[in-house]
């Protein structure tokens, strides 16, 4: 899509310089700011965001998924080509970290939130010889895997998630950090009958940027790291009591012009959901501050009020030492 259509369908922009935050309950990411309330390693724990310019706004809807709508570029020209698409990427878990943080798309606004089955925390487990998750991992915001979509490659409908991101740079990212990455290739993880794209990537602030440009880039300078990407997707939920997962394309990495077209795709069935007329039951929230031709448009005063409702910010709760604890798989 032209960049005239986005600028067309976006009402404004935000403003990509940043002000001081001396908040230590407020953290400045790149030209976004997150605000965490309730409590870490508990079921209320919310991470909002926030523009530059303190206005409430959605991860998921709010933030372009294309990095050039913004209106400067904080990356030096020479660590990227001329031609290079870049997206932005919401980090949801941090690498080497366990705590299954994620978007929550069924709720106003979209805060990141710990997700939580038969009513307890969920954790990725440690299976040696992987420390939890082994990249930054996020989503594209302003992307959504259609449900009621079959795939034509992989034969399933998508999981009604935004798209995901394997980020494989040195750097260890924080929850709720906005990141501009280069894509690299895609996995396509097939869970519980669903497509889970993996798109792999790479932050371009990371020394390695200017040489990853391919999969088969990744494969030569980073020998294993697709095979334990591999790996790790279809074990992480055996500690679970859970069969191994199964990934399309026997398992094989599809090249970064095949991502960029399924990226492009779930753009587009985000796109959609964000312009239907109304919503029914328990679907996706699609309240935004930005987007002027959505019905799910709210005023600035809106999106304050449901960060206002969120309970007040407190110290973290302990973390149970079974999280720590390591898992051996025979194979």
């Amino acid at each position: 899509m032209c960049s005239a259509i986005r600028a067309a369908f976006l009402c404004s922009q935000f403003s990509r310089k940043t002000t001081s935050v001396f908040s230590p309950h407020l953290r400045k990411m790149v030209h976004y700011q997150t605000e965490p309330r309730g409590r870490a390693n508990s079921p209320d724990y919310r991470i909002y965001f926030k523009s530059s310019d303190g206005k409430c706004i959605s991860p998921f809807h709010d933030i372009p998924l294309y990095a050039a709508d913004q209106q400067e570029s904080d990356v030096p020209p020479k660590k990227i080509k001329t031609n290079e698409i870049l997206f932005n990427m919401v980090v949801e878990v941090p690498r080497w970290s366990n705590a299954k943080m994620e978007i929550a798309t069924k709720e106003p606004l979209n805060p990141i939130k710990q997700d939580v089955k038969n009513g307890k925390l969920r954790y990725v487990a440690n299976i040696f010889p992987h420390k939890g998750y082994i990249w930054n991992y996020g989503a594209l915001p302003q992307t959504w895997e259609d449900p009621s979509h079959t795939d034509q490659e992989t034969k399933c409908c998508g999981d009604n998630d935004p798209i995901d991101v394997c980020e494989i740079g040195s750097k260890v990212c924080a929850t709720g950090q906005v990141i501009q990455v280069k894509v690299l290739g895609i996995l396509a993880l097939i869970d519980e009958g669903e497509t889970d794209w993996k798109v792999i990537a790479i932050n371009i602030e990371d020394p390695d940027a200017s040489s990853l440009n391919s999969i088969e880039d990744v494969r030569k300078m980073k020998p294993g790291h697709l095979e334990a990407t591999v790996d790790w997707f279809k074990t992480y939920k055996v500690p679970d009591g859970k069969p191994e997962n199964r990934l399309a394309f026997g398992g094989q990495f599809k090249d970064k012009d095949f991502a960029v077209e399924v990226i492009k795709a779930t753009h587009s069935f985000w796109k959609a959901l964000v312009l239907r007329k109304k919503m029914k039951g328990e679907e996706i929230i699609c309240q935004n501050s930005s987007l002027c031709d959505s019905p799910f448009r709210c005023s600035d005063a809106e999106a304050h009020a449901v960060l206002q409702a969120a309970p007040e910010y407190g110290e973290p709760l302990p973390v149970s030492s079974e999280v720590e604890k390591w898992h051996f798989i025979t194979k």
